[in-house]
This record gives structure tokens, sequence and C-alpha cells, in this order.
């Protein structure tokens, strides 16, 4: 139940990527046979991921190690490429490590950046983004949905906004991506990362779409591979791996959706029912449809992860690369709760392989997990002790 730190490779991807680690192994930058077959892989990867976000061509997608590097390359690159327009920049105070941190490097560089505000769903506030645009805007970014809350957010009118004044808007869809149905295009997006992890692909393989026209800076300098912007010899296991990925998750999202989304409101509803003083996090409807993001008040997430864990059940309290600090979570914070509320967040995100029985297994063991939590909480009232 911790999808959100990393899903489990589809066998059917491993098989696919098993031929270019054994057979296959040449350098795709080779003229000869043994580099042709794995380049014209790269390529069928390409249009597979494309198609997976209505990208207008395969040329659009730039293959990198992750979506750590595709957002570092999209806020670095579109705003170096246009400081000359103005440096003038936009996110969220909900976003991502690997787009905060990048935004807070630029501020030393000279840039300056605006920290929108959300409101108790996590949802941006759009009145505060029609008010910090101006002319030396050029960059917005902002995540399709939230890894620790599931909301996702109204893209479209977001970007109506941002190019209204003539900015890029950068879309990190990681988690989102073979969740929710992307389409660059009717969304209007100008960058959007994209995870092979986060749908069932290989680690350390990601990709940036780059609108045609669009920009932007290499991070990474060398022998000019993936059209100068992304230059390294490629990943191409990895980058068949996240293909495969991106074909199947075409194929199966809308029904894999749907059965997700009863056992995401099977559980969001039995839990806030069966413990008192028990939240849920994020938006009630517009959230990603494996996302179960609640919280207890008197106690502590850490301490509800490793009694589930001794139940045989994996979960966490919010992203994998926050969880790695005793400090309440920003993202929480954002929404207007009080460090000790946010303190007791437990977060489940469930894949392919969770099933109605272990959704029920989880119902039955969080009440008195909970309670025997709050009998030693000093924070517990009376009345919750007995």
């Amino acid at each position: 139940m911790d999808h959100v730190a990393g899903k489990p490779i589809d066998p059917r991807v491993t098989e696919a990527m098993i031929p270019y680690m054994k057979s296959f192994y040449g350098n795709a930058g080779s003229i000869h046979s043994y580099g042709r077959r794995p380049r014209e892989a790269i390529g069928e990867a390409r249009s597979k991921v494309a198609r997976l976000v209505k990208a207008e061509r395969k040329e659009t997608i730039t293959f990198t190690s992750g979506a750590t590097e595709s957002n570092n390359m999209a806020i670095k690159g579109a705003a170096n490429r246009n400081a000359h327009r103005g440096k003038h920049l936009i996110t969220t105070r909900i976003e991502h490590m690997s787009v905060l941190n990048p935004f807070k490097y630029l501020k030393t560089k000279g840039f300056e950046v605006t920290f929108l505000p959300v409101d108790k769903y996590g949802t941006v506030d759009i009145m505060s983004l029609h008010e910090s645009l101006t002319e030396k805007t050029t960059l917005v970014s902002v995540a399709y949905a939230n890894d620790e809350i599931g909301t996702i957010q109204p893209i479209k009118e977001i970007s109506k906004l941002v190019h209204s004044k003539g900015a890029l808007l950068h879309v990190n869809a990681t988690v989102a991506n073979g969740q929710v149905p992307i389409d660059v295009k009717e969304d209007g997006i100008d960058l959007l990362t994209l995870s092979s992890n986060d749908m069932y692909g290989p680690k350390g393989v990601g990709a940036l779409y780059v609108r045609d026209g669009v920009r932007i800076e290499p991070l990474i300098h060398g022998g000019g591979q993936e059209k100068g912007l992304r230059s390294g010899s490629e990943n191409v296991p990895g980058i068949m791996g996240f293909g495969k990925a991106a074909e199947l998750a075409n194929i199966e999202m809308k029904n894999e959706n749907s059965r997700l989304i009863i056992l995401r409101d099977k559980l969001i509803k039995d839990i806030l029912t069966s413990v008192p003083y028990s939240f849920l996090n994020g938006h009630p409807t517009k959230r990603l449809p494996d996302n179960v993001a609640v919280r207890f008040s008197f106690i502590e997430g850490e301490a509800i992860l490793l009694s589930l864990d001794s139940m045989g059940i994996a979960a966490s309290s919010g992203s994998a690369c926050t969880a790695k600090t005793l400090q309440p979570s920003h993202v929480l914070l954002a929404t207007g709760l009080k460090p000790e509320e946010a303190h007791g967040s437990l977060l489940l995100t469930m894949g392919k392989q969770n099933t109605e029985e272990e959704a029920t297994y989880i119902i039955e063991v969080i009440p008195s997990i909970v309670k025997r939590l709050r009998a030693m909480s000093p924070l517990t009232p009376k009345e919750l002790r007995e």
C-alpha cells in the first residue's frame, strides 16, 4: 500500500527489456547493425510514450534518468533560456522537492519566485495565480496531481491563464501518468514530466515532453544524444521498459482506474466511519484513483506505520522524498493544518496487485491500532482512552 514510493515492474515490462540486456546490447549511437536495432527500439518506445500523453510528435519526448532530472531540466532549462524576457517564475507551495528545490536554486541566481497558496483541499488558488502573473513571468510549474494528498489540479484553467501572459506551463505528471488520461494539446501543457517507475516500469528512466516550438537549455552537455537536450549513452533496456509500460497504461488505464476507485472510496468511507477524530486529506472527489490520505488526531503517523508494518502492511505518511525528515509535511501545512495535525497522517496508495480482501483487512486492523496508540498518547482526551 505504498505505491507512491514506486510501483513494482509489470512482468510484461520485464519481458520487453530482457532482449536489450542479453542480445541487442549495442550502443544506439553506432551506425553498424549492432546499434541499429537499439536505435529503432528507442524510436518505438518514444512513440509509445508520446501516444500516452497525446503528444503531437514522438520527437517531443526526451528520455531522462527519471522525474527529478526531467523537473530540473524543464525548470532550469526554461528559466535560463527565457531569462532575457523576464526572471519571474511561479510555482506552488505543495510541489515535490524536485520542483521546489530547483526554484530555490534559481532564486540564488537572481530569479524572483512566487510560491502560490492552495486551499484546504490542496487546490491551487486561481485568483492568486492571476494576481501573481506579470509581463516578466516566463514559467509556471504546477503538478498535475499531488503525490501526498492526491488532489488533481485544474490544469486546463491554469494553462489558459498562464498563456494569456505569454508564459510557459510546466506540469509534473509523475504520479498522474498512467492514472489520469493526459492530453498535452487539449490541456495546453508546454513541458510535461513523466516517470517510468510510477507506471510499473523500471526505475532510473523518465521523460520530458517539450512542446513543438518551445526551447530550453540542456543541463547535460556531451555527445548530443536526445536532440542535444540530454547527452549520454541511452539506457536502452530502461527506455524499452518505459515504452512497454506506457503502452500497457494506454490499454488498461480505464478499467484499472474504475477498480481502484471502488477500493479507494471503500477505504476512505470505512476508515473515517470506524475511527473517531479521523479526517480526509485532499479533495474528496478530484483525487487520484489510488490515493487514500487520512489523518488521525492525537497520535503520530510514524507509530501507525510501524504498527501496520508489523501486521504485514506497507504504507507511508507522505512523499518518499519528505519522509526522511521528522518535520511535518510542507504539503499538509500549506493546506492549513497545524503541525500536530499533519503528524498524524497516513497515506495508502494502491496498485494492480491490491485486492478487495486486502482493503477489508486494513479496515479491520486500523481502528484497533489507532485505539491502542491513543491510549498511550498524552494528547488523547479522556473519553477516547476508555
